[in-house]
């Protein structure tokens, strides 16, 4: 089965609450406007469900993930915004045609973030589950999202970690500043953090950072200099998906982590699709093998 786990459309519903909405995240038109980047013009057809189809379809995928875009903020927002924006992504998203699924996203404004909600659209039918990499930075945000992650290592389903909101750019910064720095940043910190505390919390947890994680793996000789343990320890339980990077970046972390770790995603619309030039072998494992085991379900798993 070839997949995508990794691309963003804004059904017709979502987009609606979206334009209704009077402070960011909204859309005035076509024109995004988020607190902390620049105004982003959007194109129609980029969310037009039909045509996503029809291009999912060429592109020959049999599976491609809908998102949820953490760098909207809605996961933060009060329970009262985020709850119309959350079910309209979800009930839209697993509504869509094949080859079509999703992510499941929480609200986490609230002081105890409610593993329930995850749960039900677990089983409604969503991969797994998605948080922002902002809300897994550090010791406490693993301990905050443990309830969370717990239900969903029961159930069998990996975490999938995309970038969050970033905070406003820097006076004069170009327009991929965001993408380059503090998302980057963010995966960065959530990865290290996923070592030193994720991982020894929720030992059969199934993870995957975008864009490769914004390459952490490659800083294992930095970790050994600084004090930290392991440094070629490879854990099988977590994959690095592709987004934004190619055939160079891909083969560097390949050699770090192995070709098992890594998974095809495209970040579509927001980027063009660049599946690696390694050889038939890598491509397949990229987009068929690796992600049918992140993706599957997990041994011991209750239904």
């Amino acid at each position: 089965m070839t997949t995508d786990i990794h691309q963003h459309l804004w059904p017709p519903r979502f987009l609606a609450l979206l334009r209704a909405r009077t402070s960011p995240p909204l859309l005035d038109g076509r024109t995004l406007h988020l607190p902390g980047e620049p105004p982003y013009a959007i194109d129609p057809a980029d969310h037009d469900p039909a045509a996503r189809t029809e291009r999912a379809r060429a592109d020959g995928l049999d599976r491609a993930l809908i998102s949820l875009s953490s760098p909207l903020g809605i996961e933060f927002l009060p329970p009262e915004e985020a709850a119309p924006l959350l079910d309209a992504f979800h009930d839209e998203a697993l509504a869509l045609p094949a080859p079509f699924g999703a992510w499941a996203s929480p609200c986490l404004s609230v002081p105890v973030p409610d593993p329930a909600p995850v749960v039900r659209l677990l089983r409604r039918g969503c991969a797994g589950l998605q948080l922002p990499a902002t809300a897994l930075a550090d010791a406490a945000g693993w301990e905050r999202c443990g309830p969370l992650l717990d239900g969903v290592a029961r159930l069998g389903r990996p975490l999938f970690v995309h970038p969050g909101t970033a905070p406003p750019v820097p006076t004069g910064s170009p327009p991929w500043w965001p993408a380059l720095v503090p998302y980057l940043q963010q995966l960065h910190a959530a990865w290290f953090a996923f070592r030193a505390f994720g991982r020894p919390r929720h030992p059969h947890l199934r993870v995957c950072f975008t864009a490769l994680a914004g390459l952490a793996p490659l800083h294992g000789e930095r970790l050994a200099a600084r004090g930290g343990r392991d440094r070629g320890r490879v854990d099988p339980g977590v994959f690095y998906e592709t987004s934004s990077y190619g055939t160079r970046a891909v083969d560097t972390v390949v050699r770090a982590v192995g070709i098992d770790a890594v998974v095809f995603g495209s970040d579509r619309p927001y980027a063009v699709p660049d599946v690696p030039g390694l050889g038939a072998a890598a491509v397949h494992a990229l987009c068929t093998a690796n992600p049918a085991r992140l993706l599957g379900p997990a041994k011991g798993a209750r239904p």
